[in-house]
């Protein structure tokens, strides 16, 4: 948002708020967003004859991210000064994640994950899930700085905390892991990818999560090898457990090599079983068939078309931020959706929701609601004329309303990161 933008809105002297002529999401033509003690008071079609008062511009629903890593986050410079080689691989990722995390003190946490928050808040996000690394029986220092983090942030942005827990500890130490995540109201999951004895290790998780009645993410087949098949394991899992609506999956890369009859077979029974889908442009298209000296062709994005069109429901998100998995981002999904729109042929105006209501809902939030009266005043202005526009010009400007009222320019300035 540029600094010092006028506020599209006109204000009443009794404090109503009116933005003229805008765009909204779901609705056809020009409208009038009437907004008053921070409420939407009313939604009306906009008067032609008023076109020359008219602010314009686009309203959307706010924001949700249902898949990061505020506990990785912001860590890039501090890897590249102690490891200047060009990262090659996820697994290549993981290991200099592990060289750092020496350094990932309670404070250390606490300032990356919270400058993480900022940004979201900045850019208009409500709702967001983190995964938590757990890559040891003993709780991680993340986990409770994220718990605190949820409490202070409450009100701004719905943080959901969720436990990412190391495949091969799972037999030994899930048990215990699954109490302290149900104690503490977290989300249950791991990372599964051609771990040994796999399909014993989902049903564990499977099982904990129907005791402790704990909602599942997995991070799933986040890779190009044709054998890797956890997320066919997890969806026949979930069917059997009854848990529709209550297991997401993350990546599945390997899903892009899938034979045409496969896939259907297997995006049919996702849908089937209740089983959610998030695809993460960008670290997947940044780690996927990673190499020196040469251009990738396979580039492990899941296939999210064919996944909604047999029935589930798949989200984008942005995953890693800052650090080796991915060394760029800012926690703004609409920049991840608008490299979403040319890497998968997507129509944008089909792939808000990926962004908002369905991610939102995943989160267990409400934050991300479409704009009609009655509701909290919470919502993004943004200087284009609908989503085609949005998704054309990277540097349109924003304004996020919260209960009404504007966030300050200076929110989005980089300077204040």
């Amino acid at each position: 948002m540029t600094k010092g933008h006028d506020i599209p809105h006109t204000a009443a002297p009794d404090g109503t708020l009116r933005l003229s002529g805008v765009g909204v999401t779901g609705l056809s033509g020009r409208h009038d967003i009437v907004v008053k003690d921070g409420f939407v008071a009313d939604v009306v079609p906009a008067n032609p004859g008023d076109a020359g008062k008219a602010s314009g511009g686009f309203v959307t629903p706010l924001l949700a991210d249902v898949h990061v890593h505020l506990d990785k986050t912001h860590t890039i410079e501090r890897i590249k000064a102690g490891n200047p080689a060009p990262i090659q691989s996820l697994f290549d990722a993981i290991a200099l994640m592990e060289e750092d995390r020496p350094n990932w003190t309670a404070a250390d946490i606490r300032a990356r994950a919270g400058r993480a928050l900022e940004a979201a808040f900045a850019h208009g996000v409500g709702a967001v899930r983190s995964h938590v690394d757990w890559v040891t029986p003993d709780v991680p220092a993340a986990w409770p700085v994220l718990c605190e983090l949820r409490e202070e942030w409450k009100g701004r942005v719905d943080l959901q905390p969720a436990a990412l827990v190391l495949g091969d500890i799972v037999p030994e130490a899930g048990s215990a892991i699954a109490a302290r995540v149900a104690a503490d109201g977290g989300v249950f999951g791991a990372f599964f990818y051609r771990n040994p004895d796999l399909a014993s290790r989902v049903e564990t998780m499977f099982s904990l999560a129907a005791r402790h009645d704990l909602t599942l993410d997995f991070h799933v087949d986040e890779g190009l090898e044709p054998e890797a098949d956890g997320l066919s394991l997890i969806i026949d899992a979930a069917s059997r457990f009854g848990m529709a609506g209550r297991v997401l999956c993350g990546h599945a890369c390997s899903l892009s090599l899938r034979a045409p009859d496969e896939l259907e077979r297997i995006l049919a029974a996702g849908a089937r079983a209740g089983v959610g889908l998030v695809v993460l442009p960008t670290t997947n298209l940044y780690l996927q068939d990673r190499g020196t000296g040469r251009t990738p062709r396979l580039r492990g994005l899941a296939p999210l078309k064919e996944a909604r069109a047999a029935g589930m429901e798949v989200m984008i998100a942005s995953d890693n931020v800052g650090d080796a998995f991915y060394p760029y981002g800012d926690y703004d999904p609409l920049s991840v959706l608008r490299l979403a729109v040319p890497s998968a042929h997507l129509e944008p105006d089909a792939w808000l929701d990926s962004i908002t209501s369905l991610p939102a809902r995943w989160c267990a939030s409400n934050a991300s609601r479409t704009i009609e009266k009655g509701m909290q005043a919470d919502f993004i202005w943004h200087g284009a004329t609908d989503m085609g526009d949005l998704i054309s010009r990277p540097r349109s400007e924003r304004i996020v309303y919260r209960s009404g009222t504007p966030l300050l320019a200076a929110n989005n300035d980089w300077r204040n990161a």
